[in-house]
């Protein structure tokens, strides 16, 4: 019998030849990425919820503002940071090079620091995730002004976070309180 086109699933031979995983084969890393990125993407709102006419009105102070930023912060988080992520992607659309800088910085922030199951051990010392944080932030930073799109990346930031908070005010946040009960605040019972 030919066992030609199937896949194997046994990871003892994938794992012979990727000793540089740690023992683990390419395939049972990109099953884990997956599931890591599935679960992120959970957290995220649906979309329709997020653009909700219905749900848009001014703050009546400025500390009702401030307390529907932080709710809608809170309750948006993975949204807001896809708005922010797809706003600086296409400001750099016209500057090939930055953009391709972008996307090895975003591989390198899955591989290091999100998709990541165990510390990373560097001469024989474990690094702290606060650490990895900075590296990479700063190593983004400089990757991208090296390649001269620093208004650019700049402004494009400075949309994105202008978007979030002007979106977080206006949207009423005592629409998601159901979801929030006993985190936020404590219901009072009905008499």
């Amino acid at each position: 019998m030919s066992k030609y086109g199937t896949i194997p699933t046994s990871s003892s031979s994938a794992a012979a030849g990727a000793p540089h995983l740690g023992g683990a084969s390419p395939l049972d890393f990109i099953s884990r990425a997956k599931a890591r990125g599935a679960t992120a993407l959970a957290t995220r709102r649906p979309w329709r919820e997020l653009a909700d006419v219905h749900a848009v009105g001014l703050p009546p102070s400025l500390g009702d503002a401030y307390l529907r930023v932080r709710a809608n912060l809170a309750h948006f988080a993975m949204n807001y940071a896809i708005v922010v992520l797809v706003v600086v992607f296409l400001s750099l659309l016209w500057q090939p090079i930055s953009l391709i800088v972008f996307l090895v910085c975003m591989v390198g922030w899955l591989v290091l620091y999100f998709l990541r199951d165990e510390p990373i051990v560097l001469f024989g010392r474990v690094v702290g995730d606060g650490v990895v944080l900075a590296v990479l932030a700063a190593v983004t930073l400089i990757l991208l002004l090296l390649t001269g799109a620093t208004t650019n990346i700049l402004t494009s930031l400075l949309i994105g976070f202008v978007l979030v908070v002007v979106h977080a005010a206006l949207h009423k946040a005592e629409d998601n309180v159901d979801e929030e009960v006993g985190r936020w605040y404590a219901p009072v019972p009905a008499q």
